[in-house]
């Protein structure tokens, strides 16, 4: 069995967030538990590329790597050499093959789609996030509707769907009925060595946003919840984005006299990513859709509690298993919420020792990759 991993972007472009570096963390499973796998991507790095030879291997984290040029730049990534490269590579395959596409709305995955439909190759379409009913409303949404229209329905019937969480299952099912679908988390690149820390609380609550800095975020509720609060916090925000919008945020802070309080510490890397996660009471990620949201694993893996809207697709685990809070993402509601929690801060202190050891269990890598093998496995079988 061979599996071709298909998507416009792969490490080191982290400026296109989680998702890249989940599709990047499946593939360097799949490949150390003796999966013959292969990514086939482009050399998008937002506005800039990658500095790859392109049309040839790479291995990044032992897996070998296809880096091909683009023609088109964000979000549409048209690249011819990488899909003749897959055309040559189903023609001259011999094993059982199985293509997994990352993400949807960009010409890598419709055009290497369309031609596995043609080529009668099983598709696996993980779409991460890119077909919830947000997606559809929000950018380029004239565009989408008639490529779904025209195009887009038939090629995602032919697939058999990968969702990352309930909810986005639900919001899949809601738009198409393919041929099959199944939930299995995100790989998530947790720390190797846990150290906790003894936590200093005092009467300052530390809040922290940690994600990419774009509208669909909804950086501006939590910003609107934390004007006039009747609650002592200092927030860290940790991202970055497109200079305009960032700019528009703030001005926000600045408009309501909040500076003293915001902190702006740009993107960190790996690094340092766990050590700010680990250094804060709270994260909180007020987003309009998430189909996921690595951020919120790698918070709690530290032992810190999060806060999260109730449109992010782990709010269903995070309220079963009383690791955090969510909210209806409304200012207001936050405000409440954050009132609450400030209240009665031992409830933080409870999570935070009692949350690494959780995750750890219920995202250990050996145990996901057996369900995305299996999945493969009964494609390979019965498609």
């Amino acid at each position: 069995m061979k599996i071709i991993q298909i998507s416009a972007s792969y490490k080191p472009a982290v400026i296109y967030g989680g998702p890249t570096m989940s599709v990047s963390k499946l593939s360097e499973q799949l490949y150390n538990n003796g999966i013959d796998t292969e990514v086939f991507t482009t050399l998008a790095n937002g506005k800039n590329e990658l500095t790859f030879p392109a049309g040839k291997i790479t291995w990044i984290d032992n897996v070998p790597v296809w880096f091909f040029k683009r023609l088109t730049k964000d979000h549409s990534h048209f690249s011819p050499s990488l899909l003749k490269h897959l055309f040559i590579t189903i023609s001259k395959n011999k094993k059982p093959l199985i293509i997994h596409i990352h993400a949807w709305w960009n010409l890598v995955s419709i055009l290497s789609c369309l031609l596995a439909k043609i080529k009668h190759v099983p598709v696996v379409l993980s779409p991460r996030g890119t077909l919830s009913s947000y997606s559809f409303s929000n950018k380029h949404n004239f565009f989408k509707k008639w490529i779904h229209r025209l195009a887009g329905k038939k090629l995602l019937s032919y697939c058999h769907f990968h969702a990352t969480s309930k909810q986005e299952k639900q919001e899949i099912q809601q738009l198409i009925l393919p041929k099959s679908i199944t939930v299995i988390p995100n790989f998530i690149n947790l720390p190797k060595h846990y150290k906790s820390i003894e936590n200093h609380q005092t009467d300052l609550l530390k809040l922290l946003y940690f994600s990419r800095i774009e509208p669909k975020k909804g950086l501006e509720i939590l910003l609107e919840a934390l004007d006039e609060i009747n609650v002592k916090y200092q927030l860290t925000i940790a991202g970055t984005g497109e200079p305009d919008y960032l700019n528009s945020l703030k001005k926000i802070v600045h408009k309501r006299s909040m500076e003293r309080f915001v902190k702006w510490i740009g993107f960190q890397h790996n690094d340092t990513k766990f050590e700010v996660l680990q250094t804060h009471d709270l994260l909180v990620l007020p987003s309009y859709n998430e189909n996921f949201g690595n951020v919120v694993i790698e918070s709690l893996s530290v032992g810190t509690p999060v806060l999260i809207s109730d449109q992010v697709g782990l709010a269903d685990y995070i309220k079963s298993e009383k690791l955090g809070w969510t909210f209806v993402n409304q200012p207001e509601k936050l405000q409440q919420q954050l009132q609450q929690i400030d209240r009665n801060r031992q409830w933080l202190e409870e999570i935070r020792l009692r949350a690494p050891k959780q995750i750890r269990q219920d995202f250990a890598d050996e145990i996901l990759v057996k369900r995305y093998i299996n999945l493969y496995q009964d494609l390979s079988f019965n498609d």
